[in-house]
């Protein structure tokens, strides 16, 4: 038995630490640690309800979108606001493009350097590389001019952004000419994250940040010029993502056919549900509310705020305030030792219905997929008939609940929310020509409880305030985060990335690629 660490784990977001047991050849035991103390529910008490949309999105620089969404959503139900539908499809448009710009910079700044071998691209044929672009239906980049940038880099010595990676591992499995290819949309990819984010600087005033979506509405009112720079960016985006990002996906999976067997996790998936419908449903949100619990099989239940609770018996907090729903919950740091047999994490540990839950793309698609949403059921039937076809045998939807799931869920996610993109600008443009110039209401109460449930890119998302005369008297986030990287609750049992760590096999525990593989595809 071998203790292996991880400390920091890089390529992600936050700051976090990642301990595990290797016995045989493979993760028996995990403790993931949160290692940062944010503290941002304690900034917002006191505070006006309107400020918690400009402090809350600080919690993240990446999905802040979805946070001052979630928090808008919870000042606008806990003073009775209903914002107009302008603003309705004006949010889905800047989460649409949010969405686009994480899942792009997730898969291939974040993730495909577990895979994807740059060095060893410097060994392919051109001309096959070409002709494999052309089979894969993936796009055509000057592969010749990629290559002799690398091989500059190499010669130099220095790796540049490729820098500080395990690629003399034997986890390396693709043919050089499919590196050379993925690595030339490495490069292309880090253009296309900022035409999205140009979308979201034209509607919101810039990024990260948003300025917009204030509780009410929205400040942003378009005209002609601008929803033609919108499209025009959408459209630039989708085609990326349609000719690289999916193929890509689908190109590599079957030489990575071993990482459908584990990382699958606890086997419960959430989701809050995301792009608001017009009747503010989250039923009927474009990716529906459900639950899906592994005992029970591929089906998805009702869930609401009142189904959260956190546990902080492995969590630097003071214990009593382990077992609460978020709506009564406190924020109370109370840090000890680091121990794997005590408190190891700032994170909580979250419960739905007392379970822990996966949430994130791969949740989202289940959820919409065993509702039957039909351009969700569409793409991942594609994707298992292109698996089944590699793996020489049918797979089922179930063979999605793994490593190999979640990474291909969120690509394909990303070309559905591209595709609802084009709908959502001329859904728009065809509100304005009907005359609706409604966008922002002024009138709220002075106090009440609100919670809002969305879905940022990697995960589900929850706000909750209490607002007593016109101040914010609490305020509780359980963010995407929280939720994946929870550690053991009160009774013992694992969070849903420490429960995907066990079982997965690891070749040499003192080059861990196959965690690091596991833990950058929750994108923690």
């Amino acid at each position: 038995m071998a203790r292996t660490v991880v400390d920091p784990l890089t390529r992600i977001e936050g700051h976090m630490r990642v301990e595990v047991e290797v016995t045989d050849g493979k993760v028996s035991d995990a403790w993931v640690s949160g290692t940062l103390w944010r503290g941002m529910e304690l900034i917002l008490q006191d505070r006006h309800p309107e400020d918690a949309f400009w402090v809350s999105q600080r919690i993240c620089g990446v999905c802040p979108i979805s946070h001052s969404h979630a928090s808008a959503q919870s000042t606008e139900q806990a003073l009775g606001i209903t914002i107009p539908n302008n603003a309705r499809i004006i949010r889905n448009l800047i989460e649409a493009a949010q969405y686009l710009h994480s899942h792009i910079l997730w898969f291939y700044t974040l993730t495909a350097l577990d895979y994807v071998n740059p060095i060893n691209a410097l060994s392919a044929n051109i001309a096959d590389t070409y002709a494999l672009a052309e089979a894969a239906g993936t796009r055509v980049n000057d592969f010749g001019a990629v290559q002799k940038r690398l091989a500059a880099f190499a010669e130099n010595g220095q790796l540049s952004i490729f820098t500080g990676h395990y690629f003399d591992h034997p986890g390396y499995v693709l043919p050089p000419e499919l590196d050379l290819i993925a690595t030339a949309h490495y490069l292309e990819a880090l253009e296309m994250q900022a035409v999205a984010a140009e979308i979201i600087a034209v509607m919101s005033g810039k990024f990260p940040h948003p300025m917009t979506s204030i509780p009410g509405g929205t400040a942003f009112v378009p005209t002609e010029s601008k929803l033609d720079d919108i499209l025009f960016r959408f459209l630039k985006v989708k085609d990326f993502i349609d000719t690289a990002l999916v193929p890509d996906t689908l190109a590599i999976a079957p030489y990575i056919l071993g990482a459908a067997s584990f990382g699958g996790g606890c086997g419960n998936f959430l989701s809050w549900g995301v792009f608001e419908a017009e009747d503010f449903d989250p039923y009927k949100r474009s990716l529906q509310r459900g639950f899906i619990e592994s005992a029970k099989g591929l089906t998805s239940v009702e869930v609401g705020p009142q189904d959260v609770t956190e546990y902080v018996g492995h969590s630097w907090y003071d214990d009593k305030t382990t077992g609460l729903t978020p709506d009564k919950g406190m924020t109370e740091a109370k840090y000890e030792e680091y121990s794997t047999e005590g408190k190891y994490s700032w994170g909580k540990a979250a419960r739905l219905k007392g379970l822990p839950a996966e949430v994130g793309p791969l949740s989202r698609m289940l959820v919409a997929y065993v509702n039957g949403q039909p351009d969700v059921t569409a793409i991942i039937d594609v994707a298992l008939g292109a698996l089944s076809k590699a793996a020489g045998t049918e797979l089922p939807p179930t063979v999605l609940v793994s490593l190999l799931g979640r990474v291909a869920a969120r690509n394909l996610e990303a070309a559905v929310v591209a595709k609802w993109s084009i709908d959502w600008v001329n859904e728009l443009v065809g509100a304005i020509k009907g005359g609706d110039s409604s966008y922002f209401v002024t009138e709220r109460a002075s106090e009440g409880d609100g919670a809002g449930l969305w879905e940022a890119p990697r995960g589900s998302v929850g706000h909750w305030m209490s607002v007593k005369g016109g101040k914010i008297d609490n305020y509780q986030v359980v963010a995407p985060t929280t939720w994946d990287i929870s550690p053991r609750d009160d009774q013992g049992i694992l969070g849903p990335m420490e429960q995907a760590l066990v079982g997965t096999p690891v070749i040499d525990p003192e080059r861990p690629l196959e965690i690091l593989q596991v833990a950058h595809s929750f994108d923690p």
